[in-house]
């Protein structure tokens, strides 16, 4: 984080930002500063860690307590002590979190927040993270169950230097940013704070050629398939989380599924509801019909005499099942009134009419 900044200021929002608010900020940000839309960009990609440790700071309410009452004792930047900025060396006192002790509770509160890591490259933060995609799928896929494939870009090991961002035959050396430690320390009025180093991303080691392939940053984007399987009984707007298939195997994928509607059926609960259009014989005379159910086949369905526009009848276990229980299909009958009638055609209604003795 930089020295003249906070929490607050990196992510753009106001301490009193909402959750929400916080949420959209830093997938605003991520999205900007990405390291798949910034290769070689050390910069950017100080500017995403920085944005995911305000994230992970702020969004969850018991660190953003501990976080608030530390800016209140102005142990961070920006928390209104207006001290300069401090480095080894330069006035301020680098230290690692352990070091606080039991200075006052501060030092437990900064190893909550951070969590209790010591200097070394091999104790950084893990760079894993997760990816959401929405994915729309059929009405049918979605009350019936069924696997739906998605194609989503993340970043894989690169396979010409498995991950060392190395060119084959380069030699490695210390990282002189950092000096080895993969991380470098940032100050605000008297304390340092440990980052991972944004030359060598936290490794400690350099290269004297970067990767071709990678451009030294020991990763490749690709694009990976995967397949979706969608339990019967999906509603629209649920969340699948597929552990593990995230950038370079770790890290999850959560799909939010959007069901499509469809031309015939429509969903009430786990009765699906459909429209079923009669001429006006059929449903004066009654009839029987042909409906089509959700699994495609069709059953034959007796309409009375007299059956009124809008009147559904139930046909039983054609609905969706779910954890064991299972609905019914209800069909709604549309009587097609002709626009036009033919002379004959008119004096039979009114025929009619008046042997039934209703009034036009």
């Amino acid at each position: 984080m930089a020295a003249s900044k906070d929490y607050y200021q990196v992510l753009g929002v106001a301490e009193t930002a909402t959750v929400d608010e916080i949420k959209k900020a830093f997938r605003r940000l991520a999205k900007q500063y990405h390291p798949d839309r910034n290769p070689n960009n050390a910069q950017a990609a100080e500017r995403f860690k920085e944005i995911n440790e305000a994230h992970d700071v702020l969004s969850d309410p018991d660190k953003r307590k501990r976080y608030d009452q530390l800016r209140r004792y102005g142990a961070y930047a920006g928390a209104g002590r207006g001290g300069s900025a401090g480095a080894p060396g330069a006035g301020g006192v680098d230290f690692d979190l352990s070091d606080l002790g039991s200075f006052g509770g501060l030092g437990d509160l900064f190893s909550t927040i951070f969590g209790r890591r010591g200097t070394s490259g091999a104790e950084r933060l893990d760079d894993e993270e997760e990816i959401e995609t929405t994915v729309s799928i059929p009405f049918r896929v979605a009350a019936l169950g069924g696997k739906v494939p998605v194609t989503l870009p993340m970043a894989e090991v690169c396979p010409t230097c498995n991950g060392s961002g190395a060119a084959p035959g380069a030699t490695v050396s210390t990282c002189p940013e950092c000096r080895g430690r993969g991380v470098i320390s940032f100050g605000q009025g008297g304390f340092a704070v440990n980052r991972p180093c944004p030359v060598c991303r936290g490794k400690g080691k350099v290269p004297s050629e970067r990767c071709h392939t990678c451009g030294g940053s020991g990763e490749v984007r690709v694009e990976k398939r995967l397949m979706i399987t969608v339990p019967p009984g999906t509603e629209d707007g649920t969340k699948l989380r597929l552990r593990g298939q995230g950038s370079k195997g770790r890290g999850d994928v959560v799909v939010m599924l959007q069901v499509e509607p469809d031309r015939f059926f429509r969903r009430d609960g786990l009765d699906v509801v459909c429209t079923v259009p009669v001429n006006l014989a059929q449903a004066l005379l009654g009839s029987k019909i042909k409906v089509k159910t959700l699994d495609g086949r069709r059953v034959v369905l007796k309409l009375p005499p007299g059956t009124q526009h809008g009147q559904k009848f139930r046909i039983a276990g054609q609905g969706i099942e779910k954890n064991g229980r299972r609905g019914d299909q209800y069909v709604e009958v549309h009587v097609d009134i002709p626009e036009h009638l033919t002379p004959e055609q008119e004096a039979a209604v009114k025929a009619f009419a008046e042997r039934s003795g209703m009034r036009y």
